[in-house]
């Protein structure tokens, strides 16, 4: 694999999931500014999944055939764009939830084509070095390098759309939303200009006779001169006419459901109740000395401020398998959901009835900040683990003599997974609202009104 072509490979990855989840986290993160006081912030993640949980649901099981990559990034660029436009532009609550709902089809499109993007980097030469030891060998070192850089991405995501609407938000949603609004136009960029292509990561020994199915690029539609530069051949290729059927996806899919699906659901589950639902009431007294005076100004700098600490930590979780850390056994996979379901109902008590004095708000806050960490570490964690185990898989033997059958395998396989944590996400979302609700009445009850002034 040649140095230069492995960066830049890693280098696209890291930015395409850096981009395609920035905006989701700015979102998010400005929940309490897109919204009246009086609207739960368990709306804004309904609208900010349910489009994405769509798309996974739907596209991976209705498309038939290659897939068009240029065509959806390029998609997912204008789309992103408009959406936060939208959202900058308009002050009614049903404009800004239409925007957050663009660039929520956005996003879930966009992660789900960059997952299946990476497996176009994992064969050698195809044809009969699909399955041999070399191409093996060197088709799963690509396959890790992608598997860390992207997840590394959507992790530093998390740090770079909270840090930035913590630093924009003082200048209003108009200006604030709009200028992240061109952050989508890397996306195009980092795949025709950065981005190599399949080939360069072709066997130099490789026999002639057999050509890797490259990347779908817009540019090959149109030109010869630049389908060159997806390392195809001057011939024009065959059309494809292999495609998965029903029955191969469901075989596909049910070994998953419980190995992948089931844990990943979880994990998203508690971890947006806690983030959507129960984090909005973790609200303190404004210090007035210390560290935390020169952070907390307001009562409503306690929500971005859990929103970057939980980021910050899910980078470095997600970032695990890049810093040398050692992967969960698969037997350890639902460990993360049963932590984060403890962190919930120890969080639901704090918010409810507090578990310090009401004249310690400082162990309170260092609490909750401890908590939050531990959650966004095992999310992270869970994340990374279970698309880096998918990807571990070897591809079904009855289709390993069949290049673009083992392609698009990997492309339904990788792409089916992202239903598990949209759909928890969405569950999430559902639940926060009724959460805030209650957990701000029990909190009024004690003569609590810090969560009436939001």
């Amino acid at each position: 694999m040649h140095k230069r072509s492995s960066l830049k490979l890693g280098v696209s990855f890291f930015l395409f999931g850096l981009v395609n989840n920035v905006l989701y986290v700015i979102i998010l993160s400005a929940a309490l500014d897109l919204v009246p006081p009086s609207t739960p912030k368990g709306i804004i993640a309904f609208c900010n999944i349910t489009p994405a949980l769509l798309v996974k649901l739907g596209w991976p099981y209705f498309l038939k055939g290659r897939i068009r990559y240029a065509r959806r990034i390029i998609g997912c660029c204008t789309l992103s764009f408009i959406g936060m436009l939208v959202i900058a532009l308009h002050e009614s609550l049903f404009s800004r939830l239409l925007g957050i709902c663009f660039a929520s089809f956005s996003s879930g499109l966009g992660e789900m084509s960059f997952l299946q993007l990476s497996t176009t980097y994992s064969r050698s030469a195809g044809g009969q070095s699909v399955g041999s030891a070399s191409s093996y060998g060197l088709s799963y070192s690509i396959l890790m390098l992608l598997d860390r850089y992207f997840a590394s991405g959507t992790g530093a995501a998390g740090i770079v759309g909270a840090f930035m609407w913590w630093e924009l938000r003082g200048l209003g949603v108009r200006t604030g939303v709009g200028i992240s609004a061109v952050l989508p136009f890397i996306l195009p960029l980092a795949y025709f200009f950065l981005l190599p292509r399949p080939a360069a990561f072709m066997h130099q020994s490789s026999s002639a006779s057999y050509t890797l199915v490259p990347a779908d690029d817009l540019a090959t539609e149109i030109t010869d001169d630049l389908s060159a530069e997806d390392g195809l051949e001057s011939h024009v290729e065959p059309k494809i006419t292999v495609a998965l059927s029903a029955t191969d996806k469901w075989r596909l899919v049910k070994p998953m459901l419980l190995k992948y699906m089931l844990p990943l659901f979880c994990v998203y589950t508690f971890e947006y109740t806690i983030n959507q639902g129960i984090a909005p009431t973790l609200l303190y007294p404004v210090p007035s000395h210390g560290l935390l005076s020169k952070i907390i100004h307001s009562v409503r700098d306690y929500y971005p401020l859990w929103q970057l600490v939980y980021q910050t930590t899910v980078f470095f979780s997600r970032s695990s398998i890049s810093l040398g850390l050692k992967t969960l056994p698969a037997h350890l996979l639902p460990a993360p959901a049963i932590i984060q379901f403890v962190i919930l109902l120890i969080l639901v008590l704090e918010s409810s009835v507090g578990l310090l004095p009401e004249d310690r708000a400082a162990g309170s806050i260092f609490l909750v900040f401890v908590l939050i960490s531990i959650e966004g570490i095992c999310g992270g964690l869970a994340y990374v683990n279970v698309f880096h185990r998918i990807n571990q898989e070897q591809p079904d033997p009855s289709s390993v003599h069949d290049p673009e059958l083992t392609k698009q395998e990997r492309e339904f396989k990788i792409a089916s997974v992202g239903f598990a944590d949209s759909s928890g996400i969405l569950l999430a979302s559902i639940l926060a609202v009724p959460t805030e609700l209650e957990l701000c009445r029990a909190q009024v009850a004690r003569a609590k009104y810090l969560c009436r002034g939001l």
